[in-house]
């Protein structure tokens, strides 16, 4: 290990050395290559986490550069996988450590074999279906899980350790989810993401170098641009929960998953979260009108984007015209409508 690189951490005196030799033998995977976990990757390897893998579905695009840090404008022309190129700017950062990158989505089918070999799960996703995955993976494997979400000018974080604290079934139940703001409808600002990423990325240090007492045990929240910041206790699990009590595995059992059918020769993807959470139309649309052309009645909205369309339904059903792969199907519709 190379201590003069770590010399300022080391120094701090609820790391020292003993810490830094714990980061060197930890694990971590992060879920999600976007705005949330590039900040977070940055900052884990250069502080020296042994062994991190990163998981991503998408290429880089243009309009990822302004959050999404670890990016060049020579990925984005290439369209590279997220995956890819930053596994490539965080072993140039740090060659002392191991990163593994993989483009793939996270799904029932997979999510155990890419997430319970690990000592802390990082979500840097962007939608509830991949999040209640790694929390039934958490809770089964006994993991802790470092949740974060940022749009607009405002975001949350907590760690969720199982046993410990509430998981993420206990404090929304198992329906959240589904028609919110996303950063495709109403922006993002870096300066939120920065810091939501920065305390998850706070929560895994202190977790990983076996400072359990100065974990928060609280749900951060902060709106940068009303310079409003609060947080509030998790508490413990609660006895009733389906998850941490009666260890029903929802997600991972695939009732949660977005379900997927491409129909033959339309170049269209159907799009049917198997939970039906009925959607304002109305309200969808308003959101949607910025980013291109909406037609909506009482049966259907309309949304075209370029060669991009997507038509949803009331019951969160949609039909994604312009692409005949369900991955950017998925994508897409976890973009502009939320899942």
């Amino acid at each position: 290990m190379n201590d003069e690189r770590y010399s300022r951490q080391i120094r701090f005196r609820p790391i020292g050395g003993a810490g830094q030799e714990r980061l060197r033998a930890a694990r971590i995977a992060i879920v999600g290559m976007g705005a949330l976990g590039t900040v977070s990757a940055a900052q884990l390897a250069r502080a020296g986490v042994g062994y991190v893998r990163v998981i991503d579905r998408d290429v880089i695009e243009p309009s990822n550069l302004q959050r999404q840090s670890l990016y060049t404008e020579a990925d984005a022309r290439a369209g590279r996988p997220k995956a890819i190129a930053a596994a490539e700017a965080l072993r140039a950062a740090n060659s002392d450590i191991t990163v593994e990158p993989v483009v793939d989505d996270v799904h029932a089918g997979n999510a155990e074999s890419l997430l319970a070999d690990v000592d802390v799960i990082v979500d840097g996703s962007d939608n509830f279906q991949v999040r209640y995955l790694l929390n039934d993976v958490a809770v089964k494997h006994g993991l802790p899980w470092a949740y974060a979400g940022a749009v607009s000018s405002h975001g949350t974080a907590a760690f969720f350790r199982p046993g410990q604290t509430p998981c993420f079934v206990c404090l929304l139940g198992p329906d959240a989810g589904g028609g919110h703001d996303t950063c495709e409808t109403v922006g993002v600002i870096a300066p939120v993401v920065a810091m939501v990423a920065s305390y998850q990325v706070a929560e895994t240090l202190k977790y990983l170098t076996g400072n359990l007492d100065a974990l928060s045990d609280a749900i951060f929240q902060v709106d940068v641009w009303q310079n409003e910041f609060h947080q509030t206790a998790l508490g413990g699990p609660s006895l009733q929960c389906p998850c941490c009590v009666n260890r029903e595995f929802q997600a991972l059992a695939g009732s949660r998953g977005a379900l997927t059918v491409s129909l033959c020769g339309r170049q269209t993807v159907q799009v049917r979260p198997t939970t039906s959470r009925p959607l304002s139309l109305d309200r969808l649309a308003e959101r949607l009108r910025a980013l291109g052309e909406v037609r909506v009645n009482e049966h259907l909205l309309r949304w075209q984007h370029g060669e991009i369309a997507i038509s949803v339904f009331p019951d969160g059903r949609a039909l994604v015209h312009g692409t005949d792969d369900p991955a950017r199907a998925r994508s897409l519709y976890a973009q502009y409508i939320g899942m």
